[in-house]
């Protein structure tokens, strides 16, 4: 319900930022802008398709802790490269904001936290075999 509410009301808000800031900024600099960052966006997206796997290869010889945090790092900078991608001010702050490292390391240590509560799947040698368990949720988390 929330998501549909939040898809519906963020026109509104781009178009309510666009009127207010683009009378600020005057019309040329608002084009600017919305060009600028969807420049930004498309680049940081080829660069990120151009890494390939790169940066998990890196972090599973190291011996990481957390081997899929760069690949959830890479998945974070790319959602950020299509909101910058998408004109409008709302969605290229939420995607600067979302560039910085210490925020997608937040969001990736509380995407960690409410998976700790998912269904676990172990295959065995057959499909027959295959166990479902429900790990027990963290209570602090609720």
């Amino acid at each position: 319900m929330w998501v549909v509410l939040g898809v519906l009301a963020l026109p509104l808000v781009e178009i309510a930022l666009f009127v207010t800031l683009g009378a600020a900024l005057g019309l040329w600099l608002t084009l600017a802008w919305v060009l600028l960052t969807g420049v930004a966006g498309v680049l940081m997206l080829k660069g990120l398709a151009l890494s390939g796997g790169q940066k998990l290869r890196e972090g599973l010889q190291e011996g990481l802790h957390d081997p899929l945090s760069p690949l959830a790092h890479k998945a974070l900078m790319g959602v950020a490269a299509v909101l910058l991608i998408l004109p409008g001010f709302f969605t290229d702050t939420m995607g600067l904001i979302l560039l910085l490292p210490p925020v997608r390391n937040l969001m990736i240590r509380q995407m960690g936290r409410r998976m700790r509560g998912v269904m676990v799947v172990r295959r065995g040698a057959n499909r027959e075999d295959d166990v479902y368990e429900h790990q027990p949720q963290d209570d602090r988390l609720n």
